[in-house]
């Protein structure tokens, strides 16, 4: 984990080394100071010696400047690094983010990620900056004050020792019982920050179903379990104070009352006693210090190890050593694949599927929920990679292929996509950065999107709010589409992509397809019959299985599910909006 997280440091490390250093000074002229002064009260106010006093006055005031100037270049250091650290850290996270395949996104939720690289890289800055700090200034103030009491007088410095070990174990075991609840309040971060984020998605289907006080509840209930966690963290943290207070009171009592039957006797000066006091209290917050970089350390350990996970986790798909950059056409094969998208599934999603496609061919997906549909086609752009058996793109193993260059010839339409905050122009361009307005006008032709842009008062210009908040479904979904047609792809699918447009615009969609696209292969997941039946063949899944391929006439006279459904939905007055909502 420290290795890891240490290769993050990166240009910030000579921030990270000068910091301890302006510490170890600091500590150096604190250590001084009080020296100096027993010497002005033994031999200058005791002896009447007034150039002393000055001679030493000037070395303190000299020295306290030393020590305030090596402590704000200590801070200013210190926040550079925990900060460029901490930034350092999101940049890593979020990038290896991006090379997750689905299957390591799987393993993470949307909140525990969020959490990761917030709450949990801030916890992580605070502790760095402490142990660039704290870490070197406690320890080295601790054993420059006991090296100072020893010389002045042995058998006084023996009450600190006593007191170090009696503090020392203490926190040892509040750090030790505080540890454990630490580790459990980050994982109800998790469910505070679902929580949320489920709300805000959703927040038109919370008012629609009148359930804002569910959700506020169930919001209540994730915070106060965060409130119950800390407060149990707290509960044994707080006998830090109380235990340093007493520590610190028994010092001063053992001390005063033993350094002053020493005075009496001769054997201790005042000034001596005096700078004793203040190594006493050097010492006892130092400890103290310590105890707050233990208290910091046993909740960051619990975000550095959350945070390790994320930036430890390897991609589940990588490139091949040799990648192949052409895909020379459109053509898709499965021969005898099978997948699970857990490896310990009992059953597999897809079991035994054996297809041919040829390049150009327009082919219909039909099934039920949960019958695959979606995971057979995920195969075909590898994001995920099948179980057993082989994919096979333009005649070649889709793992052969430069994974940048497969995705860019496989373009994919989810039921659900997702629109950024931005123009439609800035939306459409992912399909290609560099694609000119006439480019983007002629795919949203052949999407049919121009008919509703064309109504916007900026056109083209018009801004989308981040999800696309401000437009249909259905205007989501041909802007999708159209995104999609800019990649210029091999092989376009559609998931369910046209279920929110009337069938009207879909068999526009599907004749813009044909005369415009037809070298480009269509994969079109499809719940009505409709969108499908004049394809160049039709698969029927059914549980993972290929149960029927063939051509609209074939299935119907061959395949039971495709005869049911199509007599279900034709057995009325078809949709209500086949003629475009025109009787």
């Amino acid at each position: 984990m420290i290795k890891t997280l240490s290769k993050y440091v990166k240009e910030f490390k000579t921030d990270s080394i000068i910091t301890p250093l302006f510490m170890l000074l600091e500590v150096f002229m604190e250590t001084i100071v009080p020296l100096m002064m027993a010497s002005v009260i033994d031999n200058g106010v005791n002896k009447g010696d007034i150039n002393h006093i000055y001679k030493m006055g000037i070395f303190m005031v000299i020295a306290a400047g030393v020590g305030l100037f090596a402590g704000i270049m200590g801070g200013k250091y210190g926040a550079r690094a925990s900060a460029g650290f901490a930034r350092n850290l999101r940049s890593g996270m979020y990038e290896n983010i991006q090379k997750f395949s689905f299957a390591n996104i799987d393993r993470f939720s949307t909140a525990g990620l969020v959490t990761r690289m917030t709450t949990d890289v801030t916890n992580l800055q605070n502790a760095y900056q402490m142990i660039l700090r704290m870490c070197f200034r406690a320890p080295a103030s601790l054993i420059c004050a006991l090296g100072a009491a020893f010389f002045i007088n042995a058998k006084i410095a023996s009450i600190y020792l006593l007191a170090v070990v009696f503090l020392g174990g203490c926190i040892v075991i509040i750090v030790k019982k505080a540890m454990h609840y630490f580790r459990e309040v980050f994982e109800k971060y998790d469910d505070l920050n679902a929580s949320v984020q489920e709300n805000i998605a959703g927040i038109r289907v919370v008012k629609a179903f009148v359930r804002e006080d569910y959700e506020t509840d169930k919001f209540h209930k994730a915070s106060s379990n965060i409130y119950k966690m800390f407060v149990k963290a707290e509960n044994t943290v707080v006998w830090n104070m109380p235990l340093m207070q007493f520590t610190v009171y028994a010092c001063i009592l053992g001390i005063s009352w033993l350094g002053a039957n020493m005075i009496v006797v001769g054997s201790l000066e005042t000034g001596a006693l005096m700078s004793l006091l203040t190594y006493c209290m050097n010492i006892l917050m130092s400890l103290m210090m310590l105890s707050m970089v233990f208290v910091m350390l046993t909740m960051s350990t619990a975000s550095a190890e959350r945070i390790t996970e994320v930036l430890n986790e390897k991609p589940s798909l990588t490139n091949p050593e040799n990648p192949d950059f052409q895909i020379p056409d459109g053509s898709i094969q499965f021969e005898n694949v099978s997948f699970r998208y857990n490896a310990t599934s009992e059953e597999p999603t897809l079991s035994h599927v054996d297809l041919s496609i040829k390049a150009g061919e327009t082919i219909g997906i039909l099934g039920g929920t949960g019958s695959a549909k979606t995971s057979l086609v995920n195969l075909i752009s590898r994001l995920y990679d099948v179980t057993e058996g082989t994919v096979k793109v333009g005649g070649k193993d889709v793992r052969n292929y430069d994974l940048e260059t497969l995705r860019n010839e496989v373009a994919v339409v989810l039921q659900k996509n997702v629109l950024f905050s931005g123009t439609i122009l800035d939306n459409l361009r992912w399909g290609d950065k560099d694609a000119t307005l006439e480019d983007c006008k002629r795919v949203c032709r052949l999407a049919c999107a121009d008919e509703f842009i064309d109504r916007k008062p900026d056109g083209y210009e018009t801004h989308i709010e981040q999800g696309g908040s401000n437009v249909s479904g259905g205007q989501k979904q041909r802007l999708c589409i159209a995104r999609a047609l800019l990649k210029k792809p091999k092989i376009l699918i559609l998931d369910d992509s046209t279920s929110a447009v009337d069938t009207a615009t879909d068999a526009k969609i599907r004749q813009a397809f044909a005369e415009e696209i037809p070298e480009t292969t269509k994969l079109i997941i499809a719940q009505r019959v409709s969108s499908i039946q004049n394809a160049d063949h039709i698969i029927v899944m059914d549980n993972g299985t290929v149960n029927g391929f063939g051509t609209h006439e074939e299935l119907l006279e061959n395949n039971e599910i495709y005869k049911d459904v199509y007599e279900s939905q034709n057995s009325g007055s078809g949709d209500f909006d086949e003629n475009g909502g025109i009787e």
